[in-house]
């Protein structure tokens, strides 16, 4: 490791210029096209981190559209963006139109990922099967981590799909498209299962404790996404058991500042399970690597940095959650969550039961940017925001440098208490204990006899914009009727995107 540090001397930089030894494909669009390997030198055992470095950037460099098409059909957010994307804002009220470029295009954007993923699995296995001393565990300990970074990436595509094909065999994925598809309970349980497969493996350490690859993948985050994968099935007992493990580690902490959390001094915290890293490596000019968060902006905004560019003004936080947080007096998670426009302000004061607002329903910024009104929306998500103060000077487009977090200890806790008052067991704390420390970073009070509805209810003001946690949680319950908001009639028969219309015409679908 010496030698690489010597060789690299930014690992991070490595990270997110996405060095890799393998072209990005569309493996499920076109069947063609492999990785060619001829020319490593697979006894270099030092070089096993190069194709691991790569699976990591592959998975960082999401399309602008995945976490958009992720979330929107929660009722903690709408489609924003009024004017255009049509069929995006079609999606959001669940009339879905499988000829939208989006699905497919977030289809092909996993798809491809999890090959390339384990595409660099497979070449690391190369480097082990030559390897000596501590690089065999090393290697073994490599290929986990593309094992975890896979599982995620299924467990996304499941969610959006239902059922989808597994692939485990990226050399030749029509064998497992010969297979033909599997069902959601069945993805989830591959996934869990290949998370067992992968722990054993893992560093027993915080993502952020890591130097060699800062922020990557460890046993939590493997646990983590085996607890998501249980929930999905419903086995409260898993989830419990995978959480626990979390928990009882010590390892994590809830970061102090819930605002700061979602901006640049909540990066690699020890909060964070699982986050996709960015970096403009604090330079005015030069090499960047970020994520596009200009959907998620403000099209008119004044901010405190003038030259600071503004975004789209997709994703804006619905009317429903901004007066949920409002009845639960939820400040600080409602400023954090939700940036006002004027407009958005009046709209919500035009229900009589919000005619007087707080003072802290604004539309400036606990950072000083003002939000003007715009027509695409009237809210934008706060969550998705960087303060234009915290841009590197220099850097001006919207978000540059921002991290995008993907699963953090908030999120345990609650799951691990939603287990509980679904009948799980779990010795680490009680669910009034863990729901209660949630809601202590923010000044809300303790509650007693925790039940389901109040963990539901927390995860709602907590993880609201995160991932589409919410709409995945309403369909799991088949709370409908909280879908059927605003306008919106929502059926069991809305649950899943419809397939890509191009991959329908390829794949054997049906």
């Amino acid at each position: 490791m010496k030698n690489l540090k010597q060789n690299f001397k930014q690992l991070t930089l490595l990270l997110a210029v996405g060095f890799t030894f393998f072209n990005c494909n569309d493996k499920l669009e076109e069947i063609e096209g492999q990785v060619a390997t001829d020319d490593l030198d697979y006894t270099i055992s030092s070089d096993m981190i190069l194709p691991l470095i790569g699976a990591y950037s592959t998975t960082y460099t999401r399309g602008w559209e995945d976490p958009l098409l992720v979330g929107v059909r929660g009722d903690d957010v709408n489609a924003g963006g009024l004017g255009d994307q049509p069929l995006f804002a079609e999606t959001d009220l669940y009339n879905y139109d499988n000829g939208f470029w989006m699905y497919n295009q977030v289809w092909k954007n996993f798809y491809g990922d999890i090959v390339d993923v384990l595409n660099a699995g497979e070449i690391i296995q190369r480097y082990g099967d030559l390897a000596t001393g501590s690089y065999v565990d090393l290697a073994n300990q490599y290929v986990a981590e593309t094992k975890v970074l896979s599982g995620f990436q299924h467990l996304q595509m499941s969610r959006l799909w239902g059922n989808i094909y597994i692939i485990q065999n990226p050399a030749d994925p029509q064998i497992d498209i010969d297979n033909g598809i599997d069902s959601k309970m069945e993805v989830m349980q591959y996934v869990s299962d290949l998370m067992d497969e992968a722990i054993p493996y893992l560093p027993d350490a915080r993502p952020n404790e890591r130097e060699d690859v800062p922020g990557g993948v460890t046993k939590y985050t493997a646990l983590a996404v085996k607890a998501l994968a249980n929930l999905e099935m419903e086995d409260y007992q898993g989830v419990a058991e995978a959480t626990e493990e979390i928990i009882s580690s010590n390892k994590f902490s809830l970061f102090p500042d819930y605002y700061e959390l979602f901006k640049k001094p909540g990066k690699l915290c020890n909060e964070n399970l699982f986050e996709l890293q960015f970096s403009d490596y604090n330079t005015d000019s030069g090499d960047v690597n970020n994520h596009l968060f200009a959907p998620f902006g403000p099209s008119s905004w004044t901010p405190v940095v003038e030259t600071a560019s503004g975004g789209w003004g997709f994703y804006e936080p619905s009317l429903k959650f901004i007066k949920f947080m409002l009845d639960r007096g939820d400040q600080t998670r409602l400023v954090t969550s939700v940036c006002f426009t004027p407009r958005g302000i009046d709209e919500i004061m035009e229900d009589p039961a919000y005619a007087t607002l707080p003072n802290y329903v604004s539309n400036t910024t606990p950072s000083g940017d003002i939000f003007n009104d715009y027509p695409r929306a009237m809210f934008a998500s706060g969550k998705h925001y960087l303060p234009s103060t915290q841009l590197t000077p220099g850097r001006n487009s919207y978000g540059s440098s921002k991290n995008l977090i993907a699963i953090r200890y908030a999120e345990i806790l609650l799951m691990y208490a939603e287990a509980l008052t679904q009948g799980a067991t779990g010795t680490v704390m009680t669910a009034d204990e863990a729901v209660n420390s949630v809601r202590a970073r923010v000044n809300m009070p303790a509650l007693s006899g925790v039940t389901t509805d109040d963990v539901i209810d927390e995860k709602f003001a907590e993880l609201a914009m995160e991932w589409g946690i919410r709409y995945f949680d309403m369909i799991r319950l088949n709370r409908y009727d909280e879908l059927s908001y605003e306008g919106r009639t929502f059926t069991a028969d809305d649950e899943y995107l419809p397939y890509p219309q191009a991959q329908v015409d390829l794949l054997p679908l049906e």
